[in-house]
């Protein structure tokens, strides 16, 4: 299948080299820049390869409302040709268009600001119900943390889709089970539920998060069903996936790297995905 303007991939063996090569991106983005975040790029990235670099159309909006994923965010738009190579070289710096989260109005893939959690969600079921009104044959993707899920704007906006019929609407929960102080269990108890979201009205699927032809195929059915129904893919996530040591580990959530991290983090990467 043809995964982006860039990249043709034949094998599964393509795939997986692309998961890599971003992987490694990311990660020196966030070295350079001596900064954090990094488990949280890394747990849902191959969500935007199946859903942002293969699915998304020229006029369909893809928002990441976890906005402190960002570098996998700007690592994707690279592979896609919207961020040049001099640009991304400047993530974190002064003066950047590639900020710790995404700003608006200066990359065509990035039309809001997002990161102030639970706001992506309602944005998207705007942008959505709109292409409703204008008869748009267009698709909206949201990509959300599990913890975002805790916010009563992600509740209130859910029944308005719901009500609304969007089925153009293509929610993508990135459930690592972790976020900003702990487990999520522990904090809010569990609200990524499949029970939940399928009873107040969303067409629900759970999936292994890091399968991109899983991730594809799953939208790919979702985009033929014009039942009425907003849809939502509950993605199972490692945060920090590819790094051995970042894997499900809740430091990861906020510290940079060390050097010798970093050529251990790129090692694990090359090693997993054949780099």
């Amino acid at each position: 299948m043809t995964i982006s303007n860039h990249t043709t991939i034949e094998s599964s063996a393509d795939l997986k080299k692309l998961q890599g090569t971003l992987r490694i991106k990311i990660l020196e983005m966030y070295f350079k820049a001596n900064a954090g975040h990094i488990g949280s790029s890394l747990s849902c990235v191959d969500l935007m390869i199946g859903s942002l670099i293969s699915h998304r159309r020229e006029n369909e909006v893809f928002l990441l409302s976890k906005g402190h994923a960002a570098a996998s965010l700007y690592a994707c738009l690279h592979e896609l040709g919207e961020i040049s190579d001099e640009v991304l070289t400047t993530f974190y710096k002064n003066g950047t268009i590639l900020p710790a989260h995404p700003a608006p109005n200066k990359i065509k893939g990035i039309p809001f600001a997002t990161g102030s959690l639970g706001h992506g969600l309602p944005i998207s079921i705007g942008i959505a119900q709109a292409n409703k009104i204008l008869e748009n044959d267009e698709f909206t993707y949201v990509l959300m943390s599990d913890g975002e899920t805790n916010e009563g704007t992600t509740w209130e906006g859910g029944h308005y889709a719901v009500a609304k019929k969007l089925d153009n609407l293509i929610v993508l929960i990135d459930k690592n089970g972790l976020q900003g102080f702990g487990s999520t269990d522990d904090i809010l108890g569990e609200s990524a539920d499949k029970n939940k979201w399928e009873a107040m009205g969303f067409e629900v699927v759970e999936c292994d998060g890091h399968d991109v032809e899983e991730i594809y195929n799953q939208i790919e059915i979702f985009k033929i069903r014009k039942n009425g129904l907003p849809k939502v893919l509950i993605a199972n996530t490692i945060k920090g996936k590819g790094v051995s040591y970042m894997e499900n580990k809740m430091e990861w959530h906020y510290l940079p790297m060390k050097t010798e991290q970093y050529e251990k983090a790129i090692n694990d990467v090359k090693n997993t995905y054949n780099q």
